[in-house]
């Protein structure tokens, strides 16, 4: 939690995790997988770090990005959020009522920024109330299971509820599918198969994922930071904001300078 505002003193939030430290562009799942076949940050980005008027600017509440997360009812979307936020498995499944969220961080070149991650019910009777948290989203997560192909068939309508309260183009699309594990290999690659059509219909990048065992949940949520924040840093750019992006000249991290993290801020729910 950070620290007290009152007497006019400056807040500061807790210590990031080393294990939040993205050091290199997280790579995608497959090459044949998405249609964002970035492997490497954005030339003016890296060209932001070269730039000697930049400056290590304190923490910035602002540089946070919302990621939406929809799917229909058990596909496990609070299961793949709470194994990257937490490292936590729960087999008892719950569902989501209304809309959850988690705050996670990150440090990408000396630079503090946040996911803003929200947990949206797939229950019908929900759907009005999670709908109206979709605005303002720079990425969209459509979650099915895999090993129900019915929810993949699903995912488009998701994602168009989801854009109905954004501007076309202004959000990163992921197709994830959850329970990678429960699938024998041969039926796992004509699901991704399929699912990666979808993907690239639907203009969006796919990932393969298991919540149970933690297969690639790391991974993904790294590379939905990293494309976040790139954003957030062009944007900034675009805007002729002050960007600081880090003192070499890659963007990369210092370790050395992190402390480890507090514990993370808990789970909060509008409807409770």
């Amino acid at each position: 939690m950070m620290q007290d505002n009152r007497n006019g003193m400056i807040p500061f939030p807790p210590p990031i995790s080393r294990d939040r430290v993205i050091c290199e562009f997280p790579k995608c799942y497959t090459a044949n997988a998405s249609l964002q076949l970035k492997t490497d940050w954005d030339p003016q980005a890296k060209a932001a770090c070269k730039d000697g008027a930049a400056r290590h600017q304190p923490w910035d509440r602002q540089k946070m990005s919302k990621v939406v997360v929809v799917g229909d009812l058990n596909v496990g979307k609070t299961c793949l959020i709470n194994r990257f936020c937490k490292d936590v498995f729960e087999r008892d499944y719950k569902a989501t009522i209304g809309v959850d969220f988690e705050i996670e961080r990150f440090e990408i070149s000396r630079v503090p920024f946040s996911l803003q991650i929200w947990d949206t019910a797939g229950q019908e009777k929900f759907k009005c109330i999670a709908s109206a948290y979709y605005r303002g989203a720079q990425v969209i997560i459509t979650v099915f299971d895999m090993a129900d192909i019915k929810s993949l068939d699903h995912t488009r309508q998701w994602l168009e509820e989801a854009m109905r309260e954004n501007e076309p183009g202004s959000c990163f699309v992921f197709l994830v599918g959850t329970k990678s594990d429960l699938l024998p290999l041969d039926e796992r690659k004509r699901t991704e198969k399929d699912a990666t059509r979808i993907a690239t219909e639907m203009n969006a990048e796919f990932w393969a994922v298991s919540a149970k065992t933690g297969e690639n949940v790391q991974g993904f949520f790294f590379r939905v930071a990293a494309l976040a924040f790139e954003k957030c840093v062009l944007k900034d750019m675009e805007n002729g904001v002050p960007v600081s992006i880090g003192r070499s000249n890659s963007i990369r991290s210092d370790r050395a300078n992190l402390e480890e993290a507090t514990p993370q801020d808990s789970k909060r729910s509008c409807c409770s």
